[in-house]
């Protein structure tokens, strides 16, 4: 690994896509994920990468779609609303099977909302936020170390899959700052035959494209897509388990609030109870085999998902306990970040009734 930095989150997802062997990067400021861009454009003068600050969102996905076509390692950030206009073209991304990394630092919403740290955009990324029978796989960073991490990763994954990547992280991780040990710069030599690079003497041209005007053609480009999409779920799932083995009441979370509900499952254990938590690293794909190896423990009486948002991830969490413990919630919204003592009590309310 490199030198250790202290350094915002949005500065340590830009520093670790320079060393991933960033090629391109288009994008749009947007509060609360502008340093990204600003760091990118102070450094882009040591480095051999190519930085457009684009018009809008939309032309942002386009030009990646071309840069990735085209054999590129890319990047582009933006946060909620900006994420919105990207889907068209993430989705296109998806179907002529082009890697890239997309960062969403999630604000609340919905509209054009607040500035503050929110988790409500967990469907939208998770789900496909975009038309057609797609996923990308998501990563949902809970430090300043895993924006890193998770950035740096996410492209080998991207190349690895030909497939967008997504990190959704929020306004707090994106603004607060960390130590930070960054990896060592990467010596990037893509090997893409498939990027449309011209006609050689060995091959004719290739072509990438979204379109299949025949119904059967249409057909065979998703079963492809559904077999990756599985590959991915079988290969790729990531999670975290803090003091779970004796748990009777665990805690579901990701990104900032897996870190409040940390410690609120530490004040659970100093009053007494038994708690633990289960963080999602990859949002998708969802951990939902491993939840329900939990779920199956005579000793869990329930699970209770702590989220910034009005209920998102909850939903998988009861795909993966399938009916075989109660599930309850609890969230706040508009970018308000709960307290560990909120979420303790609110944990508690479930466990006194």
């Amino acid at each position: 690994m490199g030198e250790t930095r202290l350094m915002k989150g949005n500065e340590a997802l830009a520093e670790a896509a320079i060393r991933a062997g960033l090629q391109g990067y288009f994008g749009y400021p947007i509060t609360p994920q502008s340093e990204v861009v600003e760091y990118l454009a102070q450094e882009e003068p040591k480095y051999n990468y190519t930085l457009i600050q684009a018009e809008s969102e939309v032309a942002s996905v386009n030009m990646i779609y071309g840069a990735a076509g085209a054999g590129g390692r890319v990047m582009t950030t933006t946060s909620s609303p900006g994420f919105t206009l990207m889907q068209e073209g993430i989705s296109y991304c998806a179907c002529a099977e082009l890697p890239a990394v997309f960062a969403n630092v999630v604000r609340g919403g919905p509209g054009l909302g607040t500035i503050q740290p929110s988790q409500g955009d967990y469907f939208q990324a998770t789900k496909g936020g975009g038309h057609g029978d797609y996923n990308v796989i998501v990563f949902g960073p809970n430090s300043v170390q895993e924006m890193a991490d998770h950035t740096y990763y996410g492209f080998e994954l991207a190349d690895k899959y030909r497939t967008p990547v997504v990190i959704l992280s929020d306004g707090a991780i994106g603004q607060m700052m960390e130590k930070v040990t960054l990896p060592d710069r990467m010596e990037y030599k893509p090997t893409k035959p498939w990027a449309t690079t011209g006609k050689t003497a060995d091959r004719e041209r290739n072509i990438l494209t979204s379109l299949y005007i025949q119904s059967e053609d249409m057909e065979q480009v998703n079963i492809r897509l559904q077999k990756k999409y599985q590959e991915i779920k079988e290969k790729e799932v990531r999670y975290e388990e803090y003091l779970t083995d004796d748990a009777e009441i665990v805690v579901t979370a990701y990104g900032l609030c897996s870190r409040l509900s940390k410690k609120a499952v530490e004040l659970g254990r100093k009053a007494g109870i038994k708690m633990g938590l289960f963080r999602p690293i990859t949002l998708w794909p969802f951990p939902y085999s491993q939840i329900e190896g939990i779920a199956e423990r005579d000793a869990v009486k329930f699970f209770i998902s702590i989220e910034m948002n009005a209920g998102q991830m909850v939903e998988d969490v009861k795909l993966g306990v399938c009916g075989k413990k109660p599930v309850h919630f609890y969230g706040r919204m508009g970018g308000i970040v709960p307290t560990p003592e909120e979420v303790f009590e609110a944990i508690k309310s479930h466990v006194e009734n």
